[in-house]
């Protein structure tokens, strides 16, 4: 692949960055027009929008760096290179996620509608960051025979060079597409506010928990589970006790078992 998607001189232009970076315009832009749909305010969106992109570019390293803090230790410099990849998904969410909760707390906004809202756009976002990770090498997958393999040769990659390896950021990529596409056609479906963040929460959980046994990069964070896993199964509980309580919730009011 291609690490280095433009170079001008001494100045490089990271595909993982640029990547990266379009992931997080599309979420916005697809989270926007659902606030817009559902008569929200866009433009306290957006500036919470401004937190939220700061607080997960920050989470999302600060997880990469906790779990392999022993690598980083020795190099102490190779904390802010965020062009050689190193943001995982899960510490940019959950600093993204407190973020969201502060501002709108602050400003008396309640939080699942914005959640429902922003639950189309997260996996949209993360698809696009998953082909930077192509490009980069990052994440990537054991070795296989299998056709649609993917065999990385620049220097500059992250992944073993010259073996071909399950291409796992795009199975990620193809995953957070379907995600999005999916809540998105069912949009007018989910009208019990928080149901189709939960949902997106189990649909990733999920796919990712999955999709992390093909992964060969550094694993093992609960004995054989990767921190991801871990997360990805707390998230998953968390979002199935959420909709089981609501729903519960829905049918002890007067007149829910006939709705």
């Amino acid at each position: 692949m291609h690490p280095v998607l433009l170079q001008i001189g001494s100045v490089r232009i990271y595909s993982y960055g640029v990547f990266v970076a379009a992931g997080f315009l599309a979420a916005l832009w697809i989270a926007g027009r659902e606030i817009v749909r559902r008569g929200g305010d866009l433009e306290k969106f957006y500036d919470m929008g401004f937190w939220v992109v700061l607080s997960a570019v920050a989470g999302a390293r600060m997880f990469h760096v906790l779990v392999y803090w022993r690598d980083y230790a020795a190099a102490p410099s190779e904390i802010f290179k965020l062009w050689n990849g190193g943001l995982v998904f899960y510490g940019g969410f959950l600093a993204a996620v407190a973020a969201c909760l502060v501002f709108l707390r602050r400003n008396r906004i309640p939080f699942l509608p914005v959640a429902d809202a922003s639950a189309i756009g997260i996996p949209l976002g993360l698809a696009f960051g998953r082909l930077g990770c192509t490009m980069a090498g990052c994440c990537f997958g054991k070795p296989t025979a299998l056709p649609w393999a993917v065999t990385f040769t620049d220097p500059m990659s992250l992944a073993p060079l010259h073996v071909p390896l399950h291409p796992t950021q795009i199975y990620e990529s193809a995953a957070g597409f379907a995600i999005c596409g999916f809540l998105y056609a069912t949009r007018d479906r989910f009208r019990t506010p928080g149901m189709r963040f939960w949902t997106m929460l189990i649909l990733y959980g999920a796919a990712r928990g999955f999709l992390e046994i093909f992964r060969d990069d550094p694993r093992g964070f609960l004995g054989p589970f990767s921190e991801s896993q871990v997360v990805s199964a707390v998230l998953i509980v968390y979002a199935a006790a959420s909709i089981v309580v609501t729903r519960a919730k829905a049918e002890s009011r007067p007149g829910g078992g006939n709705r």
